[in-house]
């Protein structure tokens, strides 16, 4: 059983990717949590920042690094949505981050799944955390699907493909 605490700040992280998905952004959200208050939130906005860093779980990081005037987050718990990519993984190692909740996980790559396989490969990572999936994942994943459902049906139908020039494939807007 999770704690309570696990599920109302996942809560939280799950309004953060609604954000996101109505500036459409992938809907993707994260908070950093020290102690019992939040430090540090985030969601996706590579897309509206042109940053292509900028997913909710570095965002969160930055935000709670520039309050805590430390790079490292120790003992902190960060919540995402969403399994973090190989990027973010490499983020909470650095930040020294104590705890990782997430929700859907991430089925290509999985990068939990990664880095205890560098692990067992004999990698000499000199930071761990605790790692905790599931918590609301069947929400967060409801996010995601209904996102990218909405890009192929509304976005990338034949009627919005500019027309072909020269023979070339159309680009998708």
């Amino acid at each position: 059983m999770l704690p309570e605490h696990d599920q109302a700040w996942m809560g939280i992280a799950l309004d953060l990717a609604r954000v996101a998905r109505r500036a459409g952004e992938v809907p993707v959200g994260a908070l950093v949590v020290a102690g019992d208050a939040i430090v540090g939130r985030g969601h996706n906005a590579s897309i509206t920042t042109t940053d292509p860093t900028a997913h909710a779980e570095i965002v969160a990081i930055r935000e709670a690094a520039g309050r805590s005037g430390s790079y490292r987050l120790v003992g902190a718990t960060l919540y995402c949505t969403v399994e973090p990519c190989l990027m973010c993984l490499g983020a909470l190692l650095h930040a020294r981050i104590g705890r990782l909740v997430f929700g859907a996980t991430e089925g290509r790559v999985s990068a939990t799944t990664r880095l205890a396989e560098l692990r067992d490969l004999g990698a000499e990572i000199n930071h761990r955390f605790d790692i905790v999936g599931g918590v609301r994942a069947a929400e967060a994943s409801a996010l995601l699907l209904d996102f990218f459902r909405e890009c192929r049906t509304v976005q990338r139908t034949p009627a919005t493909l500019p027309p072909p020039a020269n023979g070339e494939v159309p680009k998708w807007s």
